[in-house]
């Protein structure tokens, strides 16, 4: 990857000596990542800037479009995603279900882990951070498109993160903690730490040596960054210390519905009264697996509600005339649509922030990554029901859609979060748009960024002047216990001189 990462800067370097200004460099990261990045690329392009995208040939979502950007492509010997994510899936539901070993486990996060134009600006998603070694190469300003790093959660890498309060991802806490909670959460963080400096820091370290010919650690990079585009808001995350230069933009995909194609709008409508519900699990997971499949479709059979379900498997043979199987889905325009009754979700992050927009309550079936953190925080407000995979069988899946769709309250608390994230004076993809121009007109935000990264880290928590402070207050009580020790050893020589 590092190789082919110098590859893109010996183009870009080429590129950079016939060039116009109000020229952006994406680098991307590919699935529903990439979704997100084309609607900031649209939204770029229709205000007249170039826009130029490096793709891997590996990429199965980001195709050629002369009409929105240009290509620069580099091969590369990466496997199909697709079969990763299926693999990776496979593996996360034997563990999940007990029949993986922790070793097993540990072993897989390993693999994981491991796997002429003057452009203005390069915009990048650091959940793979190959597009910040490569603004840093070319030395030109950068947007992160964010949530994730490649250690964690993006916040904890700029912003004042206290754990009292603070729900480290994969701990499964709320901003509400006992005290055993925030047991559980401090023993957490030092694994950020350990992925950070030990699992992913060498590598950069050791790319940084080679080509940059200096020492530097891939958080320091990030930390360079000019302004930090959030996918999400407060709505939908717990309130938390944040920085000058993040900008939140929770749920800038989000749009009204259109008009459903004639063959689901007639679907939809023939459910009457009780309305009909949509599940997907993503753009990475086709199904799961049979015999969970087998019973989702048989508890769908036994709602009144019609079921419109991704689902690209075997048909299972437990299937009602109420579901219909279909590829693909106009997911927002589902949602969207007055008759619709309940979301069965994976938990990414445009899904939840479209059920959000469109006020819809959600089931959530976690798979992997951010998605039971992206689902804790819509429960912890009364939005949704989490299922976990080792809890997924037909009966609890009855039971928690019947839930859903019974107790008003998730509705009505989803509905209210909908209300909440409406009510703002620009669209987030408005406000993501002027932050990106912000940087090109200034050609960087250096005033919006901390100095607080270039402190050593006994600096930045106050500890040397703690020691300091320590040991002038030891030795001025040192100097008066001497003195009173001095004066009462004096009065004692006296009264024994006298006596004798």
């Amino acid at each position: 990857l590092f190789e082919l990462i110098i590859n893109f800067c010996s183009v870009c370097l080429y590129k950079t000596k016939t060039c116009e200004s109000s020229k952006i460099l994406i680098y991307p990261l590919d699935g529903s990542h990439w979704v997100n990045m084309k609607l900031l690329v649209e939204a770029l392009h229709s205000k007249g800037h170039e826009i130029t995208v490096i793709r891997q040939s590996s990429s199965f979502f980001i195709k050629e479009d002369p009409s929105l950007y240009s290509i620069i492509p580099v091969n590369d010997d990466i496997e199909d995603l697709k079969e990763f994510y299926d693999e990776y899936l496979e593996k996360h539901i034997q563990i999940q279900r007990g029949q993986s070993s922790t070793l097993t486990f540990l072993k897989m996060q390993m693999d994981f882990l491991l796997q002429d134009e003057q452009y203005d600006l390069v915009l990048t998603d650091p959940a793979l951070t190959g597009g910040v070694l490569l603004a840093h190469y070319l030395n030109l300003p950068f947007v992160l498109n964010a949530r994730w790093i490649s250690s964690g959660e993006g916040h904890f890498a700029i912003a004042p993160s206290p754990l009292s309060y603070i729900p480290v991802p994969g701990t499964g806490l709320t901003d509400k903690m006992t005290f055993t909670q925030r047991v559980k959460n401090f023993l957490f963080y030092p694994i950020i730490l350990f992925q950070e400096f030990f699992l992913v820091g060498p590598h950069y370290k050791a790319f940084c040596k080679k080509y940059f010919d200096k020492d530097c650690d891939i958080v320091s990079l990030l930390q360079e960054a000019d302004i930090w585009l959030m996918r999400l808001d407060f709505v939908f995350d717990f309130p938390r210390p944040t920085m000058p230069n993040v900008v939140y933009m929770g749920g800038f995909q989000c749009k009204p519905s259109k008009p459903l194609p004639q063959d689901l709008e007639t679907f939809v409508q023939s459910s009457g009264e009780h309305g009909f519900i949509i599940m997907s699990l993503g753009t990475a997971v086709d199904s799961l697996p049979a015999d969970l499949v087998q019973e989702i479709a048989a508890v769908f059979s036994k709602l009144p509600q019609k079921v419109i379900w991704r689902h690209l498997g075997a048909k299972p043979s437990t299937l009602g005339n109420n579901t219909l199987l279909v590829d693909w889905m106009p997911q927002n325009d589902l949602l969207g649509h007055p008759k619709i009754k309940a979301f069965v979700a994976h938990g990414g992050t445009n899904g939840v922030q479209e059920a959000i927009y469109h006020g819809v309550p959600v089931l959530g079936i976690p798979l992997f990554f951010d998605h039971f953190d992206n689902l804790l925080r819509i429960q912890a407000k009364g939005a949704a029901k989490i299922l976990e995979l080792s809890q997924l069988n037909g009966q609890t899946f009855e039971q928690m859609i019947l839930e859903i769709l019974n107790d008003e309250s998730y509705r009505m608390n989803m509905q209210r979060l909908s209300r909440l994230h409406r009510d703002q004076p620009m669209k987030p993809l408005d406000t993501a748009v002027f932050w990106i121009e912000y940087v090109m007109r200034h050609k960087g935000a250096p005033h919006l960024r901390t100095k607080s990264y270039r402190m050593p880290w006994y600096s930045y928590h106050s500890l040397d002047v703690i020691l300091f402070l320590f040991s002038i207050a030891a030795v001025t009580v040192f100097m008066i216990v001497a003195f009173i020790r001095y004066v009462c050893c004096r009065a004692c020589c006296k009264r024994k001189v006298k006596s004798q």
